[in-house]
């Protein structure tokens, strides 16, 4: 469980400070728009910049913005940033951007979202959209610095955020994987570990252990203590084994969104399991990572109807339709897990699977960018690996997850951080 924490905006360098650490990358060539509920932000939405030379066109565009941003239901304004490089030499950035801007007005203002402020950002100034007086919006504009070096960037970045490279960027990726080559160790738990379990992939009690060797993980790490290989190779050697087998790769993510029983029983309901009689010792000993062993139940029976809304089933975590809010905590410590277990450049399905829960973790926080960074990479660490290609289906029809619609429900940011 982690706490929300309060931080104040006192100025537009702060709001403008903070998109980059929502995102995870500073925005090129982008409309980036946060709704509003008062004075609190709400859910963010980026968009590639479009080239629109029409004023239909415009209109259709702000249309499709518009038709995201009320998914928001208690919004009642919006905030709007234009990066873009073009303009800014020769003072026609305003001039450029106000069509876009006048479209996006007019459609917002139809829903009552009125459009609260709008800024221009480019790769070294940024300016208000709208102001004209020289005196505090002076020609090209105030330097990008002042948004970079804003209190509430130094804030965040105290707290243990970190600004990646733009997933547009050819001379760098966002941190998917850890540099450098896989440690022999690992390799070789892995292998171990592969021989041990990997035939026993339908066994409840098998499922019960990993999913305790997860559990026990996530807890460390959101806790603050992250795997060092070395000293644990061996367990990562074992999570990367569990990442080959579908059924425990979705019922870790569904784990850490949903809570445990939720992984459980929702296996348990897609009918996964098979007669344990010849599997009741446990695979591993999983005590050697300070891990209890699970207890088999007294007796198998069909889980109980979900009649409580605490226990969900796999499609329902997956679409992120189920809880109402996921464990943000645990699937921000899954994901800094799944950069640890492999390396840039890597191939097969350990890295696919790795990659792809990425895409699905930046999706749910509608991080649409990153999910299709990660995704793009899944398929070419691993052609073909399915689930990332249902999820690049979503991302193409522009699904958004049912979390990331609502300010009561969305990622707030590093470690929950609220404003």
């Amino acid at each position: 469980m982690t706490s929300n924490r309060t931080l104040s905006i006192h100025q537009p360098e702060d709001i403008l400070g903070y998109i980059p650490h929502m995102l995870g990358y500073w925005p090129e060539d982008s409309l980036v728009a946060i709704t509003m509920q008062g004075k609190v932000l709400g859910a963010t939405l980026r968009v590639d910049l479009p080239t629109l030379a029409s004023l239909e066109a415009r209109a259709g565009f702000a249309d499709q913005i518009r038709s995201f941003l009320i998914a928001d239901e208690d919004a009642n304004g919006v905030v709007l940033a234009v990066y873009t490089d073009s303009g800014w030499e020769d003072g026609n950035v305003v001039r450029q951007a106000i069509p876009l801007l006048e479209a996006l007005q007019l459609s917002l203002d139809e829903v009552d979202l009125s459009v609260r402020d709008a800024w221009l950002v480019g790769p070294e100034y940024w300016r208000s959209a709208y102001c004209t007086d020289l005196q505090c919006c002076p020609v090209p504009g105030l330097p990008v610095d002042r948004i970079k070096n804003s209190r509430l960037s130094a804030e965040l970045v105290y707290r243990g955020s970190s600004i990646g490279p733009s997933p547009r960027s050819t001379s760098a990726k966002p941190r998917l994987a850890s540099p450098g080559v896989l440690d022999p160790l690992v390799l070789a738990a892995e292998s171990r570990y592969g021989k041990q379990i990997l035939g026993r992939w339908r066994s409840e009690h098998c499922l019960d252990t990993v999913l305790a060797v997860w559990h026990h993980v996530l807890n460390r790490v959101e806790a603050g203590h992250l795997l060092q290989c070395g000293t644990d190779a061996h367990i990562m050697g074992l999570l990367r084994t569990t990442l080959r087998v579908p059924a425990w790769r979705d019922a870790v993510v569904v784990m850490a969104a949903a809570g445990m029983e939720s992984a459980k029983s929702g296996a348990s309901a897609l009918g996964l399991f098979v007669d344990d009689d010849d599997y009741s010792d446990t695979p591993f000993d999983p005590q050697e990572f300070g891990v209890a062993v699970p207890v088999l139940p007294a007796a198998k029976v069909p889980p109980a109807p979900n009649t409580d809304g605490d226990v969900f089933t796999y499609g329902d975590v997956l679409l992120g339709m189920q809880p109402d809010m996921p464990c943000w905590g645990t699937l921000d410590a899954l994901e800094k897990v799944l950069i640890g277990l492999c390396v840039d450049g890597e191939s097969g399905v350990v890295p696919a699977a790795a990659l792809t829960l990425q895409g699905w973790i930046a999706w749910c926080k509608g991080r649409g960018s990153i999910a299709y960074a990660c995704l793009s990479g899944a398929g070419e660490a691993q052609p073909g690996y399915r689930l990332a290609e249902l999820l690049m289906d979503l991302l193409g029809q522009g699904t958004i997850c049912a979390w990331a619609r609502s300010s009561s429900t969305a990622w707030r940011g590093p470690k929950d951080t609220v404003f």
